[in-house]
């Protein structure tokens, strides 16, 4: 087990709840597109969650449930973190204000749920995984390390899990998908960037590696593994300049509508975004 010890950032003066900090989610919608991000975090609007995000929360947690056991060296049989899933939907339900088209839509969804965690933790559950970190919270300031200057506003992450690898501590994330996807460093790049520098700052380690761990929502569910480089100046370069990039919209207040093929994803797209635009 490692400890980390996460440095607070000096109080946030600015007004508005977007200065309180920084995070990965934050500043990859931003990128996608500043004025989805506007509808979000400073109009606030809130949308229940799709199908797809619910079923990637509660396999997210059921793993949790698993590793947490095994970082404890406590084993907890693989139908045990199943039967997490089935425990805590009624609850997850009416906390994230859920809704199904159909009876038979939400039994559908638990089961590939449970699906996902059984075939993950049959294909690794005998594995000798050592869990470093599970399901931790950091906050870290940040400061350029470049030029040496604090930015004033503070970057926070969730990280999924953090094993014990011979190449070093491995950061890996979890992904629910439809299917399989080309191994593209640069479609993780500014998460996995966030994650290498909040867990350097708190552990004052360099990481050995990162990993995306993607369940597949297929007919027969599989599991990908795509392992990346430890991050490099010019991934800290690239992160840098976007999170730059991104404080000076803020500042600015421009929030600007980006086309493309996110939309067709979009949350906002059939209602709040064409009644801002007009």
């Amino acid at each position: 087990m490692i400890l980390l010890h996460s440095e607070q950032a000096s109080p946030d003066i600015r007004p508005n709840g977007i200065w309180d900090y920084i995070s990965p989610s934050r500043l990859n919608l931003w990128l996608k597109c500043p004025l989805a991000f506007r509808l979000r975090y400073v109009d606030r609007i809130r949308t229940p969650p799709t199908p797809a995000m619910f079923l990637g929360t509660r396999v997210h947690d059921a793993l949790e449930l698993f590793y947490r056991h095994r970082q404890l060296g406590v084993p907890l049989p693989m139908e045990a973190a199943v039967q997490r899933i089935a425990d805590t939907w009624e609850e997850a339900i009416e906390a994230d204000q859920m809704r199904f088209e159909s009876v038979d839509a939400e039994q559908t969804l638990q089961q590939q749920a449970a699906g996902l965690v059984r075939m993950y933790l049959q294909q690794l559950a005998a594995d000798d995984e050592i869990p470093l970190v599970v399901e931790t919270t950091l906050k870290e300031p940040l400061v350029d390390p470049f030029s040496g200057e604090d930015l004033g506003i503070p970057l926070l992450g969730v990280l999924d899990l953090i094993l014990d690898d011979p190449a070093g501590p491995l950061i890996c994330d979890f992904k629910t998908a439809a299917k399989s996807a080309a191994p593209y460093e640069v479609t993780h790049e500014i998460q996995l960037s966030c994650y290498a520098y909040m867990y350097r700052r708190a552990s004052g380690r360099e990481e050995g590696g990162l990993e995306i761990r993607s369940l597949i929502k297929t007919k027969t569910p599989k599991l990908d593994f795509h392992r990346y480089e430890p991050r490099s100046q010019r991934h800290f370069r690239r992160l840098f300049a976007a999170i730059r990039a991104y404080l000076d919209d803020l500042d600015r207040g421009q929030y600007v509508f980006r086309p493309g093929m996110g939309c067709n994803m979009c949350e906002f797209r059939d209602d709040h975004c064409q009644q801002w635009l007009g």
